[in-house]
């Protein structure tokens, strides 16, 4: 193995039996999934027998890259839903659906939805709607009981349920998370289907393992049953999204689901220096529910992290461009190497403006200007015109 770490080669050396890598931020989690996935080749293990699972198309696609670069193979790599696809397209006449079923968008479905409520005299407005179909979306990804489901949303809940399922299967169509829910259903209720799937592949591997809601885990839990070769890759340190049904609680259980399981924790940082990763495992040494690890770099000690508070956004972004500007000045730094990281989307206005009143130049990543949203443009476009006339 070349440029791995003792632990990472730990990690990827690992062949049979459940092993959790608890990979801290930056600590080389995709190179570790990718070499695995070719050490186990080396062995001679068959492409088809491995499957690769992550949370976005994008990381499918750059492990299926590295993984060409590195052994040339095809090996399965995608995304929960995109799995949950796959297994339906084969099997989901099994549950009474045809196999060319459509997949409904957020519009189709709500359109759906909308025809349900006014059979059941619900009424139709806007609001009532996006409520139900987030409560139906939270019981399928929860893989909630007809009671439990009645409980959290009210006695109307299991006839609006019940009834868009039926609508949606008369269509021949799924929801979005209908490519989670059903094929745990097919799972627990298909026996022959459930064993096909669990010989198909020998060894899981599984990212963001803290991340899994209740289907994504029970799924996962159900495909490795047989042969136990789960490798879950994560952190439940980085867990943001509960707020959507993600349940750190499942990276946690690890050694409970799977007694007998290895744990190696990947603790070096490729990205930041030891002041940055000292401050970080000093805050997050306050979460109670943890693995226990501490983030290190061999990139030195690096500058002192500071701490402004400001009294008002204005007063931050003000701050901010002062810090550039005097970085430049005395650094001799280019702009180019200053990037401005901010929470979310619309805190990107009062750093635009704070950087335009100083003429500097940006360029947005991963959004849109606040000055290039449509609706802004066409106002701006307005008042111009009222100022020219």
């Amino acid at each position: 193995m070349v440029t791995l770490n003792p632990n990472q080669q730990m990690a990827v050396e690992h062949v049979e039996g459940p092993l959790l890598v608890l990979a801290g931020a930056g600590s080389g989690k995709t190179r570790v999934v990718t070499h695995r996935i070719a050490h186990l080749l080396e062995l001679g293990v068959l492409p088809s027998d491995i499957l690769a699972v992550t949370f976005t198309n994008k990381a499918a696609e750059e492990m299926k890259s590295r993984i060409r670069v590195l052994k040339n193979a095809q090996v399965l790599a995608c995304t929960f839903h995109s799995l949950g696809a796959r297994i339906l397209r084969e099997s989901i006449h099994l549950l009474g659906y045809k196999n060319d079923f459509t997949i409904y968008d957020q519009e189709d479905s709500e359109k759906l939805l909308k025809a349900c409520m006014q059979q059941l005299s619900l009424g139709d407005d806007k609001g009532t709607l996006r409520t139900l179909k987030g409560q139906i979306s939270a019981a399928k990804n929860d893989l909630a009981t007809e009671s439990e489901a009645e409980e959290k949303n009210g006695s109307a809940f299991s006839r609006i349920f019940s009834l868009y399922q039926a609508k949606l299967k008369e269509c021949n169509a799924l929801d979005f998370d209908d490519l989670l829910y059903l094929p745990v259903k097919l799972l627990k209720e298909q026996e022959n289907a459930r064993t096909m799937y669990q010989n198909r592949w020998t060894f899981v591997l599984i990212d963001e393992y803290q991340d899994t809601n209740a289907a994504q885990y029970t799924l996962a839990r159900m495909l490795v049953e047989k042969h136990q070769n789960l490798f879950a890759v994560g952190d439940p340190d980085q867990s943001i999204y509960s707020w959507r049904g993600a349940k750190y609680q499942n990276i946690l259980n690890f050694e409970k689901d799977f007694p007998g399981a290895k744990v190696v924790a990947l603790e070096e940082n490729y990205r930041s220096t030891n002041r940055i990763l000292e401050t970080a495992n000093a805050l997050i040494a306050h979460n109670a529910d943890r693995y226990e690890k501490k983030l290190w770099s061999h990139l030195g000690e690096g500058a002192k992290v500071g701490v402004f508070m400001a009294q008002s956004e204005r007063q931050e972004a003000q701050f901010v461009v002062d810090q550039m500007l005097e970085r430049v000045a005395q650094n001799h730094l280019s702009l180019n190497d200053i990037a401005i990281f901010y929470r979310t989307n619309a805190q990107s206005r009062i750093f635009e403006d704070a950087l335009l009143a100083k003429k500097i130049s940006y360029v947005i990543i991963g959004g849109l200007s606040f000055y290039q949203s449509r609706e802004i443009k066409d106002f701006l476009a307005f008042l111009r015109m009222v100022v020219s006339d």
